[in-house]
């Protein structure tokens, strides 16, 4: 086998897997906001949907899924201010999550250990990703957002 059909196989896999998987469950993965509880099997095909955009560096993707807080960041006050967190998905990808404090509530109280759900836009980094809009747009030109955390929903 030469060698660009071996370097091609690895990601024709994956995109067969990432197409196969958005076939059988989109309409899991880009849940609408009113869905307030995530399943255990949803935020499973999230992570494949988010491991499938990280390995392909999609972005702007619309993904319902949740995570185990990581490490809390310090607050970006640089322009709109946001709460900033590292989440680390059940797959092992981690996500930094940008949760815009001028538009929505921050979380209170946020630790290591916590777990967060979502539904927000993916943008890709090399590092794993980004989820932001995490809250409602006063504009309405972008889909709303939100963060879960201890049955409380912030948008």
């Amino acid at each position: 086998m030469s060698s660009m059909k071996k370097k091609s196989l690895p990601l024709i896999i994956v995109l067969s897997l990432a197409t196969w998987l958005w076939n059988e469950y989109g309409n899991e993965l880009v849940a609408t906001a009113s869905n307030a509880s995530s399943t255990s099997s949803a935020a499973t095909n999230s992570d494949s949907q988010l491991e499938a955009a990280f390995k392909n560096q999609q972005s702007d993707l619309q993904i319902q899924g949740s995570g185990t807080v990581i490490h809390v960041l310090p607050d970006d006050n640089k322009g709109s201010r946001h709460q900033r967190f590292l989440i680390e998905l059940n797959s092992g990808l981690t996500l930094l999550v940008a949760h815009n404090i001028d538009l929505a509530p921050r979380i209170p109280g946020l630790r290591k250990g916590d777990t967060v759900g979502f539904y927000g836009e993916y943008e890709w980094t090399e590092k794993g990703g980004v989820m932001h809009w995490t809250h409602h747009d006063p504009r309405g030109r972008h889909e709303d957002g939100w963060l879960e955390h201890r049955g409380n929903r912030y948008d």
